[in-house]
């Protein structure tokens, strides 16, 4: 796809002609998002990528928010106490809380929402975020029954929380997508059919009105929030788009307003983007990485992992294809987090690669078998694909199959392990090293290649004891390591810069920041 003066490519004009007619066609919403591929759920124990995180954080409202700018706020809780030790929150929420049918919202709520994202049976991706809380893990094993995990509600106000180790950064994980709270009544009468807009219950600032598949998401404002003033649009729509000229067609028309995330921009016209006052980039706590399934062959042999991984030119995917200036990633966890200094990674190093690759039996490639490099449906996804697959064969000679997904398949793929290398990305869920690096410990929701590391393991156990924050930080940097150049699960390749594209002379509360998090309720028309 190529584009002149932003005019665009037929391509893009065609597949956003079916998103401009369906716009069209109903009254338009006060603001209209692009906001990446169709939802895979919006059931907040369920929810793994970011896309859904966003619209989740308008449909519920956890005991903190984050606000325009990504820092954590008070939010169904009004204040909190900390004990000495560091160990007991006690959260006091608002008296005001209502679901959207009325009913009033109360701690037990709370409570019943993480037992249920912890239980077994609800296989939770993302459950080991809530593992802080003391005998939380336990009895997400099965080991332990619930009443044996840290969460007490001395009353329908109250929520005490017990956590195994200090963890000062715990009150902005109640933002989390997976803390927030869901209404038991619905979600027990109607089971997975509770996210349907007919039987849906929330207590966000937003409701949920309609959702078409591979269309929209649309939300109302919700008359039973708390603090009504704070959402100001009455409607919104999300749109599911993966196309990024399809996602830049319907915002240069005038169909969207906000495009929210960089993939979405078609990177051939970043050159010409940078410097208009729509454009608005930013840094993020975010890495764009290729894991491994360390559980075939032959990615279970190191040596054939680390040779793909020094055979990448990770400058050259930068300057041909991304086009933002994006840092290249020799780490998994960005630097620019306090006091946290990441490991040095891999340099390309092709003669490197090349005899590790005869280490293990495969000289120029030969006899080598066929594997696949899978990723999610996006131009930038499948552009970096075909550069890397390009690089494998000039370099190691090997063949490296393309397969893309859709967005909720692509999921399901990485969870059961169907796949050879993936294309992945991550965002911290909260300014730590740890929010990068508990996603490959052993058994993690979020690990998905099957690798396993007794030592790694120990070092990010004994840093989420260790009371000193720098001993606690080198423990982390020891442990990153090993994950990046010891046994490479995964190939870091860049860090993200952050792309907002909206209109300032329209919009306000939208500000590029580390987490990446633009909550739609901060959103207001100039």
């Amino acid at each position: 796809m190529t584009f002149r003066r932003g005019i665009p490519g037929l391509t893009g004009l065609l597949l956003a002609t079916s998103l401009l007619t369906s716009c069209q066609s109903r009254p338009r919403a006060d603001l209209v998002i692009c906001n990446g591929a169709e939802p895979q759920t919006l059931d907040p124990a369920l929810v793994s990528g970011q896309l859904e995180g966003r619209i989740c954080s308008a449909l519920y409202e956890g005991l903190t928010r984050r606000d325009a700018r990504g820092k954590s706020v008070p939010a169904a809780a009004e204040k909190w106490e900390i004990s000495p030790d560091g160990k007991i929150y006690t959260f006091h929420l608002r008296p005001d809380l209502r679901w959207s049918n009325g009913e009033p919202v109360t701690s037990h709520d709370y409570r019943f929402s993480w037992l249920r994202a912890l239980q077994p049976s609800t296989a939770s991706p993302y459950a080991e975020i809530l593992f802080g809380i003391q005998n939380a893990e336990a009895f997400h094993q099965g080991k332990l029954p619930a009443d044996s995990v840290g969460l007490e509600t001395p009353d329908l106000q109250t929520l005490r929380v017990r956590l195994t180790h200090p963890l000062p950064y715990f009150p902005s994980l109640t933002s989390f997508t997976t803390y927030l709270p869901v209404h038991q009544a619905t979600v027990e009468k109607y089971g997975d059919r509770w996210t349907q807009p007919n039987s849906w219950v929330g207590n966000g600032p937003y409701r949920l009105l309609d959702w078409k598949i591979n269309d929209r998401v649309s939300l109302e404002k919700n008359p039973s929030y708390h603090s009504p003033k704070r959402a100001q649009l009455q409607r919104i729509d999300a749109l599911a788009v993966t196309r990024a000229s399809t996602a830049f067609n319907l915002y240069s028309t005038g169909q969207a307003d906000l495009l929210l995330d960089k993939g979405l921009v078609p990177s051939l016209m970043l050159p010409q983007l940078r410097g208009r006052s729509d454009f608005h980039p930013g840094p993020l706590l975010a890495t764009y990485f290729y894991r491994f399934n360390v559980t075939r062959p032959p990615f279970q042999d190191v040596r054939v992992r680390r040779a793909f991984a020094l055979a990448i030119d990770k400058e050259s995917i930068i300057e041909k294809i991304t086009r933002g200036n994006e840092p290249v990633a020799q780490a998994l966890t960005p630097r620019g987090i306090a006091d946290y200094n990441p490991p040095e990674g891999l340099p390309y190093d092709p003669t490197t690669a090349q005899g590790l690759l005869k280490l293990a039996g495969f000289p120029q490639g030969k006899g080598f078998p066929r594997v696949s490099l899978l990723y999610n449906k996006s131009e930038l996804n499948e552009q970096i694909a075909v550069e890397i697959q390009a690089q494998w064969k000039q370099v190691l000679g090997v063949e490296v199959e393309l397969r893309n997904q859709e967005w909720a398949t692509y999921l399901r793929s990485l969870d059961e392990l169907d796949f050879d290398i993936a294309r992945s990305s991550w965002v911290g869920d909260y300014d730590d090293p740890n929010t990068f690096l508990d996603c490959f410990v052993t058994g993690r929701g979020n690990n998905r290649t099957g690798w396993s590391d007794p030592t790694y393991d120990s070092l990010l156990n004994r840093a989420l004891a260790e009371p000193n924050a720098a001993r606690r930080l080198k423990l982390l940097a020891e442990a990153e390591t090993i994950l990046v150049t010891q046994a490479f699960p995964i190939i870091p390749l860049y860090h993200f810069v952050g792309c907002l594209m909206f209109d300032p002379n329209r919009w306000a509360g939208l500000y590029p920041n580390l987490l990446d998090e633009h909550p739609f309720s901060e959103i207001s028309p100039r």
